[in-house]
């Protein structure tokens, strides 16, 4: 499930549920339209709804980072779970500067 809010220039995707593969690509196609259209300088990423994630999440995150880097934007992920914020280190996405 996926709701947004677009204010001042920032994009916010509230992620609710289970992210896995099916659910990520759901996501990917509807946030690439968006941001595809309306152009935001900041994409956030509010993982505070999701119950579970597996590695497709990391790819969502990954995949939304390059195309905010093509639209001259940037992305951050917040509100993670602390049970899955090791995973989102562990991937390396502290060294891109998008977790908050």
């Amino acid at each position: 499930m996926l709701k947004t809010k677009f204010e001042n220039n920032v994009l916010t995707a509230f992620i609710e549920g289970e992210l896995d593969h099916d659910s990520a690509a759901r996501i990917r196609t509807k946030l690439d339209g968006i941001c595809e259209s309306i152009k935001p300088k900041l994409l956030n990423l509010d993982f505070s709804g999701v119950s579970f994630m597996d590695s497709s999440g990391i790819g969502l995150v990954l995949g939304r980072y390059r195309q905010m880097k093509l639209l001259g934007g940037a992305v951050r992920v917040v509100n993670i779970p602390e049970n899955m914020y090791r995973l989102f280190a562990l991937s390396g996405l502290e060294g891109l500067g998008v977790l908050r």
